[in-house]
Order: C-alpha cells, then structure tokens, then sequence
C-alpha cells in the first residue's frame, strides 16, 4: 500500500469510528446516529465557480466519453476546466485523458489534480492500481467519495464537470445532496431501455432538485462511410426527443455513432483534441456551448 492509499484508508476507518453507530444502537463518542441527523447541508466545491453533472442511468451509453469531451471543450473555448471521476468502483478518466500514477499533496494536505490537454482531472483510479478491485462497502466508499468532492485543491475553476457512475443509487444520492450543482446533464442513446432509465434519472434530479439542463443523445446515427446513408443503430431517434417534450426538458444535441469516438478515447486522446475539425468534435462544442450558457459562465 503507497503512502498515499495508507491515508485514504485511516482517515476512513478514522471517520468510520466516529459516524458508524455501535452494535446495540448508541452512539459512538458523542455522535448522532447518521438516520437522526437528516439531510446534509450542501457545500460548494471550494475554488470552483460552477460544477456541472453528467449522469446516465443506464451504463454503456457512453457518459464519460462526453463527459471527458465536453470538459475538453470548455477548455477549447477558454475556460479554467477540470472534470471529477466520481465512479469509485469503474473509473474512466485516467485512461481517457492517458493519465496515471498518484497525485501529490498540496501544503495544505490536499490532493493536487494531474492535468492534461489543459484540463485538470481527478480520480479514484489515480489511488489505487490499473487493475486492482475496489472491494468496499457502502461507508468507505461514501467517505472516499467526500474527499474527492473537497480535498482536492482545483486551484480555481470556471467549471467543473462531476463524471457520475450510471444509476440513481447512493453515490449519486450523497453527491447531490452534499454538493452545490449548478446543473445536471443527462446522457442516453435512443434504445428504449436507455430511455427508459433517462426518466428515472430525469425524476432523480428534480427530485433533489437539481437543475436539469437538458438531455444529451449519444451514439444517435451511424453514416456509413462506403454508401453514404445514415442507420439508426440503436433504433429511431424520435422517442429521446418524445421523452424532452413530455418531461419539459431541453434537447442539448446529437453525438453520431462513430468509430473514431470509441478508439480516441481507448488511446487517451478524445475526440475534441484528437480530431478538433470534425463534425463529432464540432457536435461536443456545440453542447458544450449551450450548456455554458443556461449556466451563465
């Protein structure tokens, strides 16, 4: 264990202790068990002007590939830009940015983020091996996930993108609940089952109320390069624009199905750097550019 991951792991087990109520129901040193204390207050992200959510109920739709494309292109448009990996268990920024090893501590004993295309990162994936299994149980991964969300010193920040893992459970329940947002975006393919769970996550966050800042298509249709023609793969784009009328939610844009999408970022170069002229590069600054607008930055 690097010195590093010695220090997450007893400052944990150090909150474990004093958090975690004991075995016949008391509290420990004092504390109020966690169910009597009610919701958290929220907190900004210290250092940081605006943060923004990009979620996917349903995984496999491709939410950090444009969650990694759209912090690259707020930095194309001029902005301070960094993007939190929020997802304990499957982090994908490291190999998206092509980023790894631990990150130092600051004076102030704070992790200080890797950087890379001019967008400063942050993850869990920088903490423990490539390859190594997260085996944790819901309150080490809870606290792990606080000190992401403020023990990292951003250094100042117009925006900062959350990756959150796909679903509508604990973690994206604490950060929405510990953590100011400014808005949330959405990210589904047009296969009924990703539609189906976009409501869901739709309802999450008004249920928290969070801004929901509009939805996001991704992988929408495939323009074969021989015959030219476009093919909805993943079934007819009508039904993600259907969703946004019935749920009074803004259509953000159209990312195509493209093969150059998938290997940028298995290479750690994403489409907004790799290829900046393409239309699928274009297709990321054009959301990008609305959703910096309804949050006024």
């Amino acid at each position: 264990m690097t010195p590093i991951q010695r220090r997450l792991f007893h400052q944990t087990v150090r909150w474990l202790r004093h958090a975690i109520p004991s075995e016949q129901g008391l509290p420990l040193k004092g504390s109020i068990p966690a169910m009597q204390r009610g919701l958290p207050e929220r907190r900004r992200i210290k250092d940081v002007a605006k943060v923004v959510a990009v979620s996917s109920a349903k995984g496999g739709v491709g939410k950090s590939t444009v969650a990694a494309n759209l912090s690259l292109a707020f930095a194309r448009m001029g902005y301070r830009s960094g993007i939190l990996d929020t997802d304990i268990f499957g982090p994908s920024i490291p190999t998206l940015f092509n980023l790894g090893g631990e990150p130092r501590l600051s004076s102030s004993n704070l992790f200080l983020p890797l950087s890379n295309y001019g967008v400063k990162t942050m993850s869990m994936g920088y903490l423990v091996g490539k390859d190594a299994p997260i085996v944790w149980r819901g309150p080490m991964v809870m606290k792990s996930l606080e000190q992401l969300l403020h023990k990292v010193d951003w250094g100042g920040l117009d925006i900062l993108v959350l990756d959150l893992p796909p679903g509508t459970g604990d973690t994206q329940l604490s950060i929405t609940q510990t953590t100011v947002l400014d808005g949330s975006v959405i990210v589904t393919t047009p296969h009924t089952l990703a539609v189906n769970d976009a409501v869901r996550g739709i309802n999450m966050f008004r249920k928290v109320n969070v801004p929901l800042l509009g939805l996001v298509q991704n992988m929408s249709l495939f323009s074969c390069p021989h015959c030219h023609q476009d093919t909805a793969v993943f079934g007819s784009n009508g039904r993600v624009k259907e969703v946004c009328n019935e749920h009074a939610v803004e259509f953000l844009g159209d990312i195509p199905l493209h093969q150059n999408v998938g290997d940028d970022g298995q290479r750690g170069k994403p489409t907004v750097v790799s290829e900046p002229d393409s239309e699928r590069a274009q297709a990321f600054m054009d959301i990008a550019g609305l959703v910096a607008a309804k949050v006024k930055l």
